[in-house]
Order: structure tokens, then C-alpha cells, then sequence
């Protein structure tokens, strides 16, 4: 599929992945939220968080986004660190499906892996297979819900083993990982290289990437990102994940 793409085409998605990977777009993306900060832990915790919520209208999740790191006092890592019981007795928090219940829980779990570990970046980097970090998505959602936990709760993460997308976590693996020369994604983790990401695959990106020939399967699911992920590779190997700017870009902004 991907050998029948003219030239032409591959010039546009590249000049579009360029034109959309650029802070003047941070207004409108939940990125800001994380961009915010300096400390590595901040960046991981505010950004995990807002990708977490990050479904439904752009402008709700990034007001709710900000109430989060307002929760935190504006200071994720040491609250995660420090806070006790008694600081999420009176919380008040809601974004669609995800309620101060499933909050409470992320707060304690994010806790408990920084007590064992200094960043997130390890859970990830251990579990690198294939190439791919879905193995790695699995492995941490497993590590996440270690403790007693609601069992509403763990929806909240997906499960690439399950056939799902998994696009939020996608993303939010894209902002840790993708350096940070254009001054969008931060590239504060060293240890996982860019050509093992893949595209945050949602109906915006899917769409346009049907249209242009990069992918046929009609679902957004594990086997249409594999397939999205093999197209994009054979156009970058070392960055592929670069053209989610041009698919998104292209179907949000530009009605494709």
C-alpha cells in the first residue's frame, strides 16, 4: 500500500507533519499543560495525567487538565511524593468517565512507583519488544495496578494486548520520548529511541490516513495501528511517529 504513494504525496504529509509541529499550535493542544514545567517528575506526572483525560472536547480537558496540577499545587512530583490521606478527603474532580475516585487511586499509585523508581521512563524501557513498546504499554498498566485498586479504575489505561489503540498513552509516550528541537514534545527520556513510538491513533488521524492510502483497516484498533505504524515507518524509520502532527493536523484543523 505504502509503495503506491507518489512522491508528491509524501512531500505533502512531510511538509504538513513540519507545519503542524509547532509551538503556535500548544494554545489548542493539552501539551501546554506539561510544557509548563522544568523537573523531569513534574513533566511525566502533569503530562500522564492530562493524556490520561485526554478525550472528548480539547478545551474541557485542558480546563480540567489545569485543575489537576491546581489539586497538586502546582507542584506534581512533590505532591505525589508527600501527600497523605488526608489531603484527598475533600476532593472534587470529574472529566467525563473519570471521577475523583479514579483520581484518589492514580494519586496512590503513581506514589508507590516513584517510591521504587526515580522516573516512569524505566517501566517502559525494560519492556521494549519487537521493536514496539505495546508490550511495554501492557507491563506497565500491570505494574500501575499492582495495589488494591477499584476495578472501575483500570479502564482508565489501555491494554494494546487487548486489541486496543491504546491512543492516549501513545501520546503521551510521543510528548516523553520525541526530542524537543521544533519545541513541542519535551524528549526528556534518553533511553527509548523515537522509531519504537507509535502514531496516537484516533478517529481524526485514521480518517486522513485512510483517505491517503497509509491504512485500510476500518477500525481503530491494535491491528489498524500495526498497520498505521508499518506505513509510517517505511516513510520515516528513525521518526514516524512525526506524521501523527500531519494526520491530525490535516483532520482537525483542515477538515480533510
Amino acid at each position: 500500500m505504502i509503495s503506491s504513494l507518489k512522491p508528491e504525496l509524501i512531500e505533502f504529509l512531510n511538509e504538513k507533519a513540519a507545519q503542524y509541529e509547532h509551538p503556535v499550535f500548544l494554545d489548542t493542544d493539552p501539551i501546554q499543560i506539561p510544557a509548563q514545567f522544568s523537573l523531569k517528575q513534574d513533566i511525566e506526572i502533569s503530562g500522564f495525567l492530562t493524556a490520561t483525560i485526554a478525550w472528548g472536547n480539547r478545551k474541557s480537558i485542558i480546563n480540567n487538565a489545569k485543575k489537576l496540577v491546581q489539586i497538586m499545587g502546582n507542584t506534581p512530583y512533590d505532591f505525589i511524593i508527600n501527600h497523605s490521606k488526608s489531603d484527598l478527603s475533600d476532593l472534587q474532580f470529574v472529566h467525563r468517565t473519570f471521577n475523583v475516585e479514579d483520581l484518589i487511586y492514580f494519586f496512590e499509585a503513581l506514589k508507590q512507583l516513584y517510591k521504587a523508581h526515580n522516573s516512569l521512563e524505566c517501566l517502559f524501557h525494560n519492556h521494549i519488544e519487537e521493536n514496539r513498546l505495546q508490550i511495554a504499554i501492557h507491563e506497565f498498566k500491570k505494574a500501575f495496578f499492582s495495589i488494591p485498586h477499584p476495578a472501575r479504575t483500570t479502564k482508565h489505561i489501555s491494554d494494546p494486548l487487548k486489541n486496543s489503540a491504546a491512543k492516549r498513552i501513545n501520546m503521551f509516550l510521543r510528548w516523553m520520548v520525541r526530542d524537543n528541537q521544533q519545541g513541542v514534545d519535551f524528549g526528556i527520556w534518553k533511553t527509548i529511541p523515537p522509531n519504537v513510538l507509535s502514531c496516537p491513533l484516533d478517529v481524526h488521524s485514521g480518517n486522513v490516513a485512510r483517505k491517503i492510502g497509509l491504512l485500510k483497516r476500518k477500525q481503530n484498533d491494535a491491528k489498524a495501528l500495526l498497520e498505521l505504524d508499518t506505513s509510517l515507518r517505511k516513510l520515516d524509520a528513525n521518526d514516524p511517529v512525526k506524521y501523527d502532527f500531519a494526520l491530525f493536523g490535516l483532520g482537525v484543523f483542515e477538515k480533510f
